[in-house]
């Protein structure tokens, strides 16, 4: 094969085998270089890249490779940190991106929280519910706020009953990672007491603020279109997240919607989609993000809101 990146010899038996050139070529490669080479890619191809061979191994774990998938202004995020970013202080770059790809830190006074996409190194945020604006929200008759054990924030906001479900979030697009298209999400779970969310849609938005956005619609309940395509009626008051307990797994299963429904998420919560946005030069204001259910007129209650997230849309 001409170029002498790969050479092929026969064995006694005639089989081909590799010769040792391929390795040797890398090998002889200057570490530096290779780093340079690999800080132009992806974290997903220097991880993939660093099985290769030796020096792509040592190579991949230069600072150099990894400051460069860390956003420029990762420093001054955390130094809004509650704890001052004294959680995150690692021996490497790369302990540093990975520690903030697993492990989201809460910044904003405890209103907001930060993490990359571990695939790209993109930002995400979560925005905490106490930093939504939810119609009737300071309303103990029907909104309570508590402590769940498996929320990244302090407090999450739990729907006693309302016939008007409004929520909306807003995020300064100069804070997301450019050229990216994001996708947000309403993070939420249930309670056994849940109801009235099996007969009507919620709409949904996220687009620029002042801008016409289109909205589509979803169901919070994951048996709502299942249900509609049987023309099985809506349940009882025990409600629709009652018999999704109760089913577990062979309801919904991690990374499976159906129809416009909810999944469910690695840490255990819901999320359901509302909307997309390409954040081209993050230059274009406030990003609005909204779910309303107010047409229906019906009561309901019974789910609990963690808070907004916002997170680039890989494919």
């Amino acid at each position: 094969m001409r170029g002498g990146f790969l050479k092929m010899e026969k064995d006694k038996h005639g089989s081909e085998i590799h010769g040792g050139f391929v390795g040797n070529f890398f090998e002889s490669l200057p570490e530096g270089f290779v780093a340079n080479a690999l800080a132009l890619t992806t974290p997903r191809d220097v991880c993939r890249l660093s099985l290769v061979c030796s020096i792509f191994r040592s190579a991949a774990e230069w600072d150099a490779v990894w400051e460069k998938f860390l956003p420029p202004d990762y420093q001054k995020i955390l130094a809004e940190a509650e704890d001052g970013g004294g959680s995150v202080r690692c021996g490497s770059k790369k302990e540093m991106y990975l520690r903030l790809c697993d492990h989201p830190v809460i910044i904003d006074g405890g209103n907001k929280s930060f993490s990359l996409d571990k695939k790209t190194g993109k930002k995400c945020y979560m925005l905490a519910a106490r930093d939504l604006s939810i119609i009737w929200g300071n309303t103990p008759r029907y909104w309570r706020w508590i402590s769940v054990p498996d929320s990244r924030f302090t407090e999450v906001a739990e729907l006693i009953s309302v016939c008007w479900l409004e929520v909306n979030g807003k995020v300064n697009t100069s804070v997301l990672s450019t050229n990216t298209k994001y996708a947000s999400y309403l993070v939420y779970k249930s309670t056994s007491k849940a109801y009235g969310f099996d007969s009507q849609p919620a709409e949904v938005s996220t687009g620029i603020h002042g801008v016409e956005t289109e909205k589509k619609t979803v169901f919070l309940d994951p048996e709502a279109s299942h249900r509609c395509e049987n023309n099985v009626g809506p349940g009882s008051r025990l409600g629709i997240f009652g018999r999704l307990i109760r089913l577990g797994s062979q309801t919904l299963t991690s990374g499976s919607a159906r129809l416009n429904g909810p999944k469910m998420r690695p840490d255990g919560w819901l999320e359901i989609e509302l909307g997309e946005y390409f954040n081209e030069k993050g230059e274009e204001g406030e990003l609005d993000m909204s779910m309303m259910e107010v047409k229906g007129g019906n009561w309901k209650g019974g789910i609990v809101i963690q808070g907004i997230e916002i997170r680039p849309k890989v494919c």
